[in-house]
């Protein structure tokens, strides 16, 4: 079996953020789609080992920044191979806050999404969240980032991702 068949699923790439206790986390995702019309619904599937995934689960609240495809790798490195945990990601970025009160990232976004989380289901290593839609706007009309560009730049696979292949 070829698993990078899976790399061919139309995946974007994204960076999910979140606040609990006055404090802000984020994180890089690719499995973020719309699941309904009616109301706006998204989905977005974050490992349970993330700080992120704790911070969406805590507060009911995410956001989504859609990346460009210019996007430099440096950039998806700090946010997706560091946790949290250890460091504070979003000294030097650019952001604001939205409607809800989380962070939404603003450097090499497209377009952002904010959400409120209407529910979650546990898929064994990740949780998948539902989120009504609040908010949504274009930053910059420029190309996404999908994720098979981002393994065509030679760009690593964090373990907790959602598709990590072993």
């Amino acid at each position: 079996m070829n698993l990078k068949a899976l790399y061919k699923i139309s995946y974007g790439l994204y960076v999910v953020s979140s606040a609990k206790d006055g404090k802000f986390n984020c994180q890089i995702a690719n499995s973020i789609c719309q699941v309904s019309s009616s109301p706006i619904l998204v989905a977005a599937c974050l490992n349970k080992q993330n700080l992120t995934n704790e911070f969406v689960k805590s507060s009911g609240l995410l956001s989504v920044s859609i990346l460009a495809k210019d996007t430099p790798l440096d950039f998806i490195r700090k946010l997706g191979f560091k946790s949290g945990k250890d460091t504070e990601k979003f000294d030097e970025l650019n952001y604001k806050i939205g409607k809800t009160g989380v962070p939404i990232v603003l450097d090499n976004a497209v377009a952002y999404i904010e959400a409120k989380v209407v529910s979650s289901f546990d898929v064994n290593t990740h949780t998948i969240f539902v989120g009504e839609v609040v908010d949504a706007e274009i930053v910059e009309d420029r190309e996404v980032m999908t994720y098979e560009y981002y393994q065509s730049l030679k760009g690593k696979t964090p373990k907790t991702a959602t598709t990590h292949l072993e």
